[in-house]
Parts: structure tokens; C-alpha cells; sequence
């Protein structure tokens, strides 16, 4: 597939790591996962194996602004 479109801009690529880490919302805020949450949960109880699964706001302003350049095209409607 060419890279090229026909107005002459390159398509930039997503960075697939960051895409599956962040989510944007509808009113444009960065959200986050925790961390965590890969391995060694055996023990850990219910309750915190719960707050595991909620997202949360990115804070810094420069996390934020490298998200975006790293995953141009995550919350975009079309």
C-alpha cells in the first residue's frame, strides 16, 4: 500500500503499544490503565482486582501531548 495519498501528505503510523495502553474520551481527555495488571494477581483480593479495570485521567500536560504524536489519529471521529 502506498504511503503517499493523493494530496501529497504522507499517513503517519500509529504506535500500536501506545493505542492499546490509552483511550481518548468523547469530550478529548487522555485516559490511562493502571499498572499492575499483567501478572501476579493471584492473592490479590477482589476489591482491588477491581479498581485494576478503571481508568484514569493523564495529568501532565507533556505525557499528553507525546500520546498524541505517538497515536495521531486515536480520537478522531470521522
Amino acid at each position: 500500500m502506498p504511503r503517499k495519498q493523493k494530496d501529497g501528505k504522507y499517513k503517519l503510523k500509529t504506535h500500536k503499544a501506545t493505542s492499546k495502553r490509552f483511550k481518548v474520551t468523547g469530550s478529548g481527555k487522555v485516559m490511562r490503565t493502571k499498572i499492575g495488571k499483567g501478572h501476579l494477581r493471584r492473592r490479590t483480593p477482589d476489591r482491588t482486582k477491581r479498581l485494576f479495570e478503571r481508568m484514569i485521567p493523564v495529568k501532565t500536560r507533556s505525557l499528553r501531548k507525546k500520546v498524541r504524536r505517538l497515536a495521531p489519529y486515536m480520537g478522531k471521529k470521522k
